[in-house]
């Protein structure tokens, strides 16, 4: 007999800190589906099936996790949760969320406090740490470290509101860049530290956030921090 599916219906109706990194994990990587049966599904997508795991735990789901089809034979394997609700549908909807959202994304209104999980659940979908120990120059004898943060997406103005929104936790710098897919900021080293810190300052943290992109930036950041010792 088929397993009776379980969810939180109204896992995204409150404002809570695992609804708003979930929140920001999906503007990274999910998806709202309207079928042709009018049926509603949001689907999420990764590389890493534990964070996919860890989503459907927090929202209270016993939704298989399916591998996808690779379109290339030399991507990486894809794993997606799709989850039937029209209750999450709405709510999404009512959040700003649509369909195809890449090129419309707008930041939601999201509590001031909450900020920093929202930024967490993007960065694992959506952002990457860049370090390289001796990265060469023309104008420089010696290899410089290079240490850069950085999110990515298809909508400048959801970068530019989510880029005000880190100025408020001493992320300062960084500059936008135009990418063949979308829209790219970046920060450097002192805006890394700052961003280290904003991300992964509660015990939320701990439970709610992809361990390799925290480990990345978090010995990144030693290990130059102790080169310029």
């Amino acid at each position: 007999m088929p397993v009776p599916k379980r969810l939180n219906q109204q896992f995204f109706s409150t404002w809570s800190p695992s609804m708003v990194y979930v929140l920001g994990y999906f503007a990274a990587d999910g998806s709202m589906i309207l079928n042709k049966r009018v049926a509603r599904f949001i689907e999420f997508t990764s590389i890493d099936r534990d964070l996919l795991e860890r989503v459907s735990h927090v929202v209270g789901s016993n939704h298989k996790i399916q591998i996808r089809k690779k379109r290339r034979e030399a991507w990486n394997t894809q794993y997606r949760l799709q989850i039937g609700s029209k209750a999450w549908f709405e709510d999404l909807s009512r959040l700003g969320f649509t369909q195809g959202k890449s090129t419309s994304l707008m930041l939601p209104n999201i509590p001031k406090k909450h900020i920093p999980d929202f930024v967490r659940g993007y960065f694992d979908g959506d952002g990457c740490v860049y370090f390289n120990k001796e990265l060469h120059f023309a104008s420089r004898k010696k290899p410089r470290a290079i240490l850069s943060t950085l999110f990515t997406s298809g909508s400048k103005p959801f970068l530019e509101s989510l880029w005000k929104q880190l100025k408020d936790h001493d992320v300062l710098g960084g500059s936008l860049q135009k990418k063949q897919r979308g829209f790219e900021p970046r920060f450097s080293h002192k805006d890394s530290v700052a961003l280290h810190r904003m991300m992964y300052h509660t015990d939320q943290a701990s439970e709610l956030s992809l361990p390799r992109k925290r480990l990345k930036l978090t010995m990144a950041i030693r290990d130059l921090e102790k080169m310029r010792e």
